[in-house]
């Protein structure tokens, strides 16, 4: 007689594979989970003790922009170990749960839009969540602490619009996601809002190092994003500091960046 089958969120948290059946079903229906080597996505899947259960690696972030931002702060150094650090752009929060894993004492997750910011951060007293916010309009005495970072994943509109706001807001230190489909002209965008040409790429890092530092910043380093944007344009990482103390800095080197982006992610 054969063993006796389970729904498969069950079996999950019977294994204790998962602390709640609801943790398991999310699993489960983001496609996580294979059974005895298939693919399943239905939490009523049912299966037998004895199957051979496997569990993908959970994600680490609520979305896949906590992964750049970790590849920046790893590569450029960046500790924000107690620091009061700004997301701009915020979204679902993928920057900000990358800075709250990392230490991040605050984090004012700020964003035009409403309703996105995962529940699991908005249930963190270390977040200041700022929906419907545009940050053009925002003034110092609303953030009521000095910053110490700024971390910037904005659409459709330049960067060249935002670095007047961190001057105003004195902060001292920029992690920017440079996206050329929203920094290049209407007419250079090809279908699906994809930026393509490498000299396009060039262009738009040499003007936004341009613009940063008309504002006051000095370009310390520059990468790539591990991860193209949603429709497949490659973008960039780029880090900014101001203060007096910032001499010397060798200005990063555009052509080779754009050059192993492409390299390794075409």
């Amino acid at each position: 007689m054969g063993s006796e089958r389970k729904r498969i969120d069950l079996l999950l948290t019977d294994k204790g594979l998962f602390p709640t059946r609801s943790a398991a079903r999310a699993a489960v229906m983001a496609g996580l989970v294979t059974v005895d080597g298939r693919k399943v996505d239905k939490p009523g899947t049912m299966a037998t003790e004895e199957a051979q259960i496997h569990v993908k690696e959970l994600p680490r972030y609520v979305s896949r922009g906590g992964l750049k931002l970790e590849k920046a702060l790893r590569q450029f150094s960046i500790h924000v170990t107690g620091k009061i650090v700004m997301d701009i752009g915020a979204s679902t929060g993928g920057f900000t749960d990358c800075l709250l894993q990392a230490g991040a004492a605050r984090v004012y997750s700020i964003d035009v839009g409403y309703g996105q910011l995962d529940w699991k951060l908005r249930q963190d007293e270390r977040v200041v969540s700022m929906e419907r916010t545009n940050v053009r309009h925002l003034e110092p005495d609303q953030i009521p602490e000095p910053v110490d970072l700024a971390v910037v994943d904005v659409s459709f509109i330049s960067l060249a619009l935002i670095f007047p706001v961190l001057v105003r807001f004195g902060v001292p230190e920029v992690v920017a996601l440079v996206k050329p489909q929203f920094e290049v002209g209407k007419g250079r965008v090809g279908k699906k809002g994809v930026v393509r040409d490498p000299d396009d790429h060039l262009e738009v890092l040499l003007n936004a190092i341009r613009v940063a530092e008309h504002e006051g910043f000095t370009a310390i380093d520059l990468s790539y994003s591990p991860l193209r944007g949603p429709e497949g344009n490659i973008e960039y990482l780029l880090h900014l500091r101001t203060g007096e103390e910032i001499t010397d800095v060798p200005a990063p080197d555009c052509a080779a960046i754009v050059a192993e982006a492409h390299s390794t992610l075409t």
